[in-house]
C-alpha cells in the first residue's frame, strides 16, 4: 500500500525531464539575407546592432552605419573604433529631439539621411547596413514609414539590415526576421546620473 506522505517516484514513461525536451524544429533553410530589429524601453539597442558590426567586420563584410539621430556633436566610441577597422560611418542625424531648437530642421535632416539611406540599400555595395535609430523619424512622420519598409523589404539582394530605435512599428517587426525587445528595469541616467563615456557613448 502506497505512504500518501512518501508518493511513489513515477514510471519511467511518465517522466518529462525540460531540459530534454525540445520544441520540434522547422526544416533548416539558407536565405539571402536578413531584417534584424532592436526596439524597447532598455540600454542597449544600438549597442547590440554595433556588436553585429564587429561580428560582421570580422567575416570581412561591407558594413555601413547610419545614424538617423545623433548629430556630428555626438563621438561615440563605436564610431571610432568602426572607423578604424574600414565600416563607412554616416552621422547624418540632428541630435534629440529635446535637444532641437528647429524642429523642421531636424526632420528634413533625417529625411536626408533616409535618401542617403535608401540609395545605399538598394546598392548592393553594402552586405550590412544598420539603421541606427530609424524608429525615431519613421514615428514622428519625418520619413514616410511606408517608404521606408518597402525599400528594406526590395533591398538588394545580400544586403543585411539591423533596425533600431523604440517603439518599433507592427509592420517593422512583422517585416523583420529577428526582433529583439530590450527592457529597462533600471537606468543610472533616471536618477540623475549623466551619461558616461565609456558606458553610455
Amino acid at each position: 500500500m502506497s505512504d500518501p506522505t512518501h508518493p511513489s517516484e513515477p514510471a519511467a514513461a511518465d517522466r518529462t525531464d525540460p531540459a530534454r525536451t525540445r520544441p520540434p524544429r522547422p526544416e533548416r533553410r539558407d536565405v539571402d539575407s536578413l531584417v534584424l530589429v532592436s526596439t524597447g524601453d532598455g540600454k542597449g539597442k544600438s549597442t547590440a546592432a554595433f556588436g553585429t558590426v564587429l561580428r560582421a567586420v570580422a567575416r570581412d563584410w561591407r558594413v555601413l552605419v547610419v545614424q538617423f539621430m545623433k548629430s556630428g556633436r555626438w563621438h561615440v566610441g563605436e564610431e571610432a573604433v568602426c572607423r578604424r577597422l574600414g565600416v563607412e560611418w554616416w552621422t547624418i542625424g540632428d541630435g534629440f529631439t529635446w535637444e532641437s531648437d528647429d524642429l523642421d530642421r531636424s526632420a528634413a535632416i533625417a529625411r536626408e539621411a533616409w535618401r542617403a539611406a535608401a540609395e545605399a540599400l538598394a546598392s548592393g555595395e553594402w552586405q550590412l547596413v544598420v539603421l541606427d535609430e530609424v524608429t525615431y523619424p519613421m514615428t514622428y512622420g519625418w520619413v514616410d514609414a511606408d517608404e521606408v519598409l518597402a525599400t528594406i523589404r526590395d533591398r538588394a539582394p545580400g544586403t543585411y539590415v539591423y533596425c533600431t530605435g523604440r517603439n518599433a512599428s507592427d509592420a517593422l517587426v512583422e517585416l523583420a526576421d529577428t526582433v529583439s525587445e530590450v527592457r529597462k528595469v533600471k537606468h543610472a541616467y533616471a536618477t540623475g546620473v549623466r551619461a558616461r563615456r565609456g558606458i553610455d557613448y
